[in-house]
C-alpha cells in the first residue's frame, strides 16, 4: 500500500492542521494510507489525545506513530519555540527508525513536515524520500520566512534594533518590530532555528500552505515568480486552502461542559449580525488589569457581545503553556459588570465552540488574536475582524488582514502592548456600526465566496492538490 507520512509539531492547532491535511489527502485519494508521527509535547498545552483517539476511531485510514520521549537540554532562550526545535533536532533518529518500520509494509511516498520540523528533511534525503513542507499559515507569512535569510545576510543588526519598515515581496511594507519575537534577537537561539528552517525549507520538494488564490494574490504572485528566494530556486508551491477543522473537533482539546450550548443558544435570542464575538486562542491571556479595560470598553461599546474569559498568565507566562482551571469572574471583572450588561453580553468560562459561534446568524465580527486557522474560520463565515495580536507571526497577520487583504480593522496597543477600554470601545462600536466596518464586511463576504470557489472541482486549490498528489508518482 501507498503511504504519506506526516510530521507535525506536538501543540495542538499545529496537529490539527495536519490531520485535516491528511483528511483532505484521502477524500480525493482514498486508496493512499496516512501515517503522522506524534512527538512528544516540550511543554503542556493541554491533552492532544482525546482529540488523537476521536480522529483514529472516525478515520481508519490515518494511523497515529507515537515517538518516544526524548530528554531536553536546558536552554536559556525565552521562546516556547526554541524547546520545540530541540525536541524535533533530537527526534531524528526516532523518526528515521519510524519511516524504516512504516517502509516494511507500506510504499512511502512522501514525507510531509510542519516548519519547526526542518531537521527531519535531512531523514527523508538519506532515506530517498522527497520531504515537503505544510506551512500552516498563510502565503505572506511564508513570503517573509523565505525572504528571512536575505533579510539576515542585509544586516548586521537585530531586527528590534533596526526600527525600520521591512520590504518582503508580495508583502505591504512591516514594521521590524512586528515580527515574531523569536525572530527579534539575531543572537538568541530561537532565531538560529527560525533561519536554520528558512533555509532548509527553500531546499523541499515543495511546500504546502494554508491560504488560497483570490485571499493573498499578490503574496503568491511573488512565490510563483521565485523573489522570495533570490539566491536559488523556489521549489513548487502548492495552496490548498482554507483547511478548517469542521464540527468542533477542536472541542476534543478542552472539557466540554454545560456552557457551551448555553452560548448558542443564548446567540440564538439575539439579532441577525448584532453580536461581536471576542476569542484569543488556545494559548493567549490577559493580565488582570487588561481584562479590566476590555470589560469597560466593551461595557462602554453598547454593542451586543460574547465574550471568552481565561484565568490571566501566572507569573511572567504572557501564554497557556500549561492546563488552565476555570476562572472566576467576579474576582477578574469590574464589579457590577456582568448584572450591568447582562441584558446585551455573555461571558464564557475558558472555551466556546468557535466554528459554530461564527457561522451563527447573530454573530457580526470577531476580535480575534490573529492565528492563522481563526482566520481562516473567520473568512469562510464571512465575519469581518478586528486583529489583537498576541505571540508567533501574529503582528505580521494584522498588517496583512489590514493593509492588504482588507478585512480587519486593527486594535491599536500602547508601547507595552496594552490596549486602553477606550480603544477597546472604538474599535468594536466601528467595526459593528460605521462605513469602514462595512467596507471590510463586503470584503470578507467576498472572500468567503471566493473560498467556496477555489475549494470546488476545478478551483485553485483543489487544482493545487491534484498537483500535489501527481508529484508523488
Amino acid at each position: 500500500m501507498e503511504a504519506i507520512v506526516l510530521y507535525p509539531t506536538p501543540a495542538i492547532g499545529h496537529l490539527i492542521s495536519m490531520v485535516e491535511l491528511g483528511k483532505l489527502i484521502l477524500t480525493h485519494h482514498p486508496s493512499l494510507t496516512i501515517h503522522i508521527l506524534i512527538a512528544p509535547a516540550p511543554y503542556n498545552a493541554g491533552s492532544t489525545a482525546p482529540y488523537i483517539a476521536s480522529v483514529s476511531s472516525t478515520t481508519p485510514s490515518i494511523t497515529f506513530h507515537n515517538l518516544p520521549t526524548v530528554t531536553l537540554p536546558p536552554t536559556t532562550s525565552p521562546h516556547h519555540e526554541t524547546l520545540t526545535f530541540e525536541l524535533i533536532r533530537l527526534n531524528n533518529p526516532n523518526v528515521h527508525q519510524s519511516l524504516l518500520s512504516i517502509s516494511k509494509t507500506h510504499n512511502v511516498k512522501a514525507l510531509i513536515m510542519d516548519y519547526f520540523c526542518s531537521y527531519a528533511l535531512s531523514v527523508a534525503s538519506n532515506l530517498n524520500l522527497p520531504g515537503y513542507f505544510f506551512f500552516t499559515s498563510g502565503a505572506a507569512a511564508l513570503n517573509y520566512f523565505l525572504f528571512h535569510p536575505t533579510i539576515h545576510k542585509n544586516t548586521t543588526k537585530s531586527l528590534k534594533d533596526l526600527n525600520t519598515l521591512l520590504i518582503v515581496p508580495g508583502v505591504s511594507p512591516i514594521p521590524s518590530s512586528d515580527m515574531p519575537k523569536p525572530l527579534l534577537d539575531r543572537n538568541d537561539k530561537a532565531y538560529e532555528f527560525f533561519l536554520n528552517s528558512s533555509i532548509t525549507m527553500a531546499k523541499s520538494a515543495g511546500i504546502i500552505t494554508n491560504t488560497f488564490e483570490s485571499l493573498e494574490p499578490k503574496a503568491i504572485q511573488a512565490l510563483s515568480e521565485g523573489l522570495c528566494v533570490p539566491d536559488g530556486p523556489t521549489p513548487p508551491i502548492y495552496c490548498i486552502g482554507p483547511l478548517i477543522a469542521k464540527n468542533n473537533e477542536r472541542s476534543g482539546t478542552q472539557n466540554e461542559d454545560e456552557a457551551v450550548p448555553e452560548c448558542l443558544s443564548w446567540l440564538d435570542s439575539q439579532p441577525s449580525q448584532s453580536v461581536v464575538f471576542l476569542c484569543f486562542g488556545s494559548l493567549g491571556l490577559f493580565s488582570i488589569e487588561q481584562l479590566k479595560e476590555i470589560a469597560l470598553g466593551l461595557e462602554k461599546s453598547d454593542q451586543r457581545f460574547l465574550w471568552v474569559v481565561r484565568n490571566p498568565p501566572s507569573e511572567k507566562h504572557g501564554l497557556a503553556v500549561s492546563a488552565q482551571p476555570d476562572p472566576d469572574l467576579d474576582s477578574l471583572l469590574p464589579e457590577g459588570f456582568l448584572d450591568r450588561t447582562k441584558e446585551r453580553g455573555l461571558v464564557v468560562k475558558s472555551w466556546a465552540p468557535q466554528l459554530a459561534v461564527l457561522n451563527h446568524g447573530s454573530v457580526g465580527g470577531f476580535v480575534t488574536h490573529c492565528g492563522w486557522n481563526s482566520v481562516l474560520e473567520a473568512v469562510c463565515a464571512g465575519v469581518p475582524m478586528v486583529a489583537w495580536p498576541l505571540y508567533a507571526e501574529q503582528r505580521f497577520n494584522r498588517v496583512v488582514l489590514v493593509e492588504d487583504v482588507k478585512i480587519a480593522l486593527s486594535m491599536m496597543e500602547s508601547e507595552d502592548g496594552f490596549v486602553s477600554a477606550t480603544e477597546v470601545e472604538k474599535r468594536v462600536r466601528e467595526l459593528m456600526d460605521s462605513e469602514s466596518g462595512n467596507s471590510i464586511r463586503e470584503r470578507t463576504l467576498a472572500m468567503k465566496d471566493g473560498a467556496k470557489a477555489a475549494l470546488i472541482e476545478g478551483g485553485s486549490s483543489r487544482v493545487a492538490l491534484t498537483k500535489l498528489v501527481e508529484s508523488w508518482k
